[in-house]
């Protein structure tokens, strides 16, 4: 007598139909863990950090670099010619022109370069012993010049020359309301070479600087406060 058989159906995986487990609730997809994100977050926010304080570092170094730079050129080229004095005006002019071309080639920092080649000028005059005052005019004079040769900001570069010629003082213990009153004049007579336009930028970019100083506000700007009460007098 022939046994009976019996046929089970099986899936395509080989499991019997009768002995299927029962199949799960997938859940609805779920957004990014709260707490991933923010890690995630935070490890951005300190790479962006790490690169802004390499970069500023870096900064800092190519100015101490070019302040070391122009402070041991101007130094040595004054103590080779003997005529401290005298050769300030050309040794200014032709070091600033020669910053000031180079950070245009790079196409970048040329404030950097006007604030450095200024600190730079005064500490090396300062190493000969020579006139700071007249350093000071005579940089920020060149420095709005050649700015403008350059077609740059020259009430900017009168600022940043003036900050250079301040702290290359203070280094040097100088007097820096008579220094910084110098180079402010400077960089007016500066501008006076290059436009009227360009005496009224310099002018209202340094009046804050001045302003600041209290001490030499009106020895630097004495003629636009003298014109404002007659200008009142014609209009009356």
């Amino acid at each position: 007598m022939a046994e009976a058989t019996e046929t089970v159906e099986t899936d395509a995986e080989g499991v019997s139909a009768g002995h299927r487990e029962p199949s799960r609730r997938r859940s609805a997809p779920q957004g990014p863990d709260p707490g991933v994100a923010a890690a995630d977050a935070e490890a951005i926010g300190s790479s962006i950090k790490d690169g802004v304080v390499r970069s500023l570092r870096g900064i800092d170094e190519i100015e101490a670099e070019i302040v070391s730079l122009v402070r041991n050129t101007v130094a040595n080229a004054l103590r080779a010619t003997g005529a401290v004095a005298g050769e300030t005006v050309t040794v200014a002019q032709d070091v600033t022109l020669g910053a000031i071309r180079g950070a245009e080639q790079v196409g970048t920092g040329l404030m950097t370069a006007v604030k450095s080649v200024a600190k730079g000028m005064i500490l090396g005059v300062a190493d000969v012993g020579g006139d700071l005052a007249k350093a000071a005019s005579d940089t920020a004079g060149a420095a709005v010049k050649a700015s403008a040769q350059v077609g740059g900001d020259v009430g900017l570069t009168a600022r940043n020359a003036v900050d250079g010629i301040l702290e290359a003082t203070q280094e040097v213990g100088g007097n820096a309301g008579t220094i910084v009153r110098a180079a402010a004049v400077g960089a007016l007579e500066g501008a006076g070479a290059v436009g009227s336009t360009a005496v009224t930028t310099v002018r209202d970019l340094l009046l804050g600087v001045v302003d600041g100083l209290k001490d030499v506000a009106g020895a630097v700007l004495p003629k636009s406060r003298q014109r404002k009460p007659a200008m009142a007098d014609t209009e009356d």
